[in-house]
């Protein structure tokens, strides 16, 4: 059976690899970097969240508790509002606020009305939450260290400014631009 996708077979001969009247399934040549990248982020999530249990946070609110403290911190102290924190992260204000709503039960991040504009909404760590998040840093520091020993240190700063380069609005407006071409 061959399958059809936008006009292009995706059972094609394989050429010189295969023996003759051979086909060979396209979608097993493909190469898809979203499904690798996906797979390596579970896998890496996976092993931070284990090292993280014994704080009491997942790696994603590891990372939501210390870009708020990044964020304060260049900031005066002045806590992020919650779109300047989406789009710092890279995602919908309805998945931040998802994903802050236990820290906010647990009493680790405050929501505080912006002082100009009273339906802003600012997220701050509270005190509790910078007394986790330091507990929570030396769990992370143990892992991390782990990782970069595995992977070598200049393949994981590889593998970082990757990370960081696709999601910056750069890479974004480079591929929209592509699509001109």
């Amino acid at each position: 059976m061959s399958w059809k996708n936008n006009g292009y077979d995706m059972k094609k001969r394989s050429g010189s690899a295969s023996a003759p009247g051979e086909e060979k399934n396209a979608y097993e040549m493909l190469v898809c970097t979203n499904t690798a990248v996906r797979r390596a982020a579970r896998r890496l999530g996976n092993l931070y969240d284990d090292a993280l249990a014994p704080s009491g946070l997942k790696a994603t609110q590891l990372g939501l508790l210390a870009e708020i403290q990044r964020w304060a911190a260049a900031n005066s102290g002045q806590a992020p509002t919650l779109q300047d924190l989406a789009g710092k992260l890279a995602i919908q204000i309805s998945a931040l606020t998802h994903a802050l709503r236990p820290l906010v039960r647990d009493g680790l991040v405050a929501l505080q009305p912006d002082e100009l504009d009273k339906r802003t909404k600012r997220g701050a760590l509270t005190t509790a939450g910078e007394a986790r998040l330091c507990e929570a840093l030396e769990h992370w520091a143990a892992v991390n260290r782990r990782i970069e020993a595995v992977l070598s240190p200049d393949s994981a700063g590889t593998l970082r400014a990757l990370a960081d380069l696709v999601a910056s609005d750069e890479f974004l407006a480079a591929y929209s631009h592509s699509q001109a071409e």
